[in-house]
């Protein structure tokens, strides 16, 4: 074995021995760094150099600013605005609150970004709605987090800055059109077996559909949705980049959550600013280990490696393409979403890209991978949140998950093998794909 294959043995086997015995995962990172690059016999001084430029990028800076304007628009009294909306399209079907829940996931995960805040704030509304209508609470539970994970793909996503960052040479833009489809899709998928499952358990249907009161809904709920629209007609349109249309989020939400909707005092605000730097703090250190991580990963030609292993499994792109998803699934069920998105890019991108799988759409498939990964033990984080906010227990609710996990990995198959779907509507805008 020759000393590049030991330290990548040290790098990834010590890295995986942390997430096992459950250290915090930039400690993870960070500790496997370091004992990779004292293998390497380099000064640990490059480990904090590696660190600053990990996060010395100005696409970066728009991260901070989507996290805070999530965090102002969802403690701003939004999301009983968005469920109206979505009661009055398409609470009129059998089951209709289960799709009510799907479509305010869509709205709000495009405000909020996160599926985490998705769950917390319309699972503590929506959950015990559908219980007192009649609907068992498992169901209600895996309803709500599989259909938070719209908001991953629903631009404007921090973790698609993320990802475009960390594959250097994607256009943040051109990955926020990538997303609407996707998302759209993914959301009729879970529609489609939620009205299964409501048919087959006689769900309630809600009142019947009126335009009249779809309009008011409209013109309501018009400034939280104008958030959306600042930020992705800013940065399509060209007007202003990626950071630049998220600091203007950030004044647009405090404004309309402060002053339009009233949902939020001043004391509230700095408790909403509090809650970003806490969420920021976690981000950024993973970022810049991550970032350190990844350096050890490049001089090691681990991507390289991993690439010549996996095509020497098969040299068909369909086998490829499904060891690549199971790959990012596996990783799912062990680690959070914002280090499988800054690790495994670096060297799973290059073996995509050897199949023909664009960066773009390769992109959408690993934030819906670490989506459906949010929801798996041991780690999903949504899952936990879903099951604490429900009172039920994880294995009851994982039980009842089942069938939308079916729902999520044939959107995600879907979004694989069909790359139009991803790619058509950044084409349409003029994105080079």
């Amino acid at each position: 074995m020759s000393p590049e294959d030991i330290s990548t043995l040290i790098l990834l086997g010590s890295f995986f021995a942390m997430i096992l015995l459950r250290f915090p995962i930039a400690y993870a990172v960070g500790l496997s760094t370091v004992f990779c690059l004292l293998s390497q016999g380099q000064a640990l001084v490059t480990l904090p150099q590696q660190m600053v430029k990990g996060i010395w990028s100005f696409s970066l800076m728009a991260v901070p600013f989507f996290i805070t304007m999530g965090v102002l628009m969802g403690s701003g009294g939004i999301s009983d605005k968005l469920i109206a909306l979505a009661n009055s399209l398409v609470g009129w079907m059998r089951g209709g609150l289960a799709m009510v829940n799907i479509v305010a996931s869509y709205f709000f995960g495009g405000i909020s970004g996160s599926a985490s805040a998705d769950t917390a704030s319309l699972g503590s509304i929506l959950i015990p709605m559908m219980v007192d209508q009649g609907y068992d609470a498992d169901f209600s539970t895996a309803v709500t987090i599989t259909s938070s994970c719209e908001g991953l793909l629903v631009p404007p996503s921090h973790n698609m800055v993320i990802y475009a960052t960390t594959a250097s040479g994607i256009s943040v833009g051109a990955l926020f059109m990538a997303g609407y489809i996707p998302g759209a899709l993914l959301a009729v998928s879970l529609m489609i077996g939620s009205y299964i499952i409501s048919v087959k358990r006689n769900y309630p249907k809600g009142k019947p559909f009126s335009m009249s009161y779809f309009l008011q809904q409209l013109a309501t709920s018009f400034w939280a949705l104008a958030a959306v629209l600042i930020v992705v007609v800013g940065v399509v349109g060209g007007v202003f980049t990626a950071t630049e249309s998220a600091a203007i989020a950030v004044i647009y939400s405090l404004i309309v959550s402060v002053f339009v909707y009233k949902g939020l005092t001043w004391r509230g605000v700095w408790k909403a600013l509090d809650t970003c730097v806490e969420t920021l703090a976690i981000v950024l250190i993973l970022i810049a280990t991550s970032a350190a991580f990844g350096y050890c990963l490049t001089i090691l030609h681990v991507p390289a490696k991993a690439a010549a292993l996996i095509t020497s499994v098969s040299s068909n792109p369909i086998v490829v393409a499904l060891l690549i998803n199971a790959i990012l699934l596996l990783l799912g069920c062990i680690m959070d979403m914002a280090p499988i998105i800054l690790i495994a890019t670096p060297i799973l991108l290059p073996v995509a890209q050897s199949i023909g799988i664009n960066p773009i759409q390769f992109g959408v498939m690993v934030i819906l991978n670490c989506g459906i990964g949010l929801l798996t033990p041991p780690v999903g984080a949504v899952l936990f949140i879903g099951s604490a906010v429900a009172k039920l227990p994880m294995e009851k609710v994982v039980k009842a998950t089942l069938p939308f996990y079916l729902c999520m990995l044939i959107t995600l198959l879907l979004l694989t093998f069909i790359p139009s779907i991803s790619l058509w509507l950044p084409a349409v805008f003029g994105y080079a794909m």
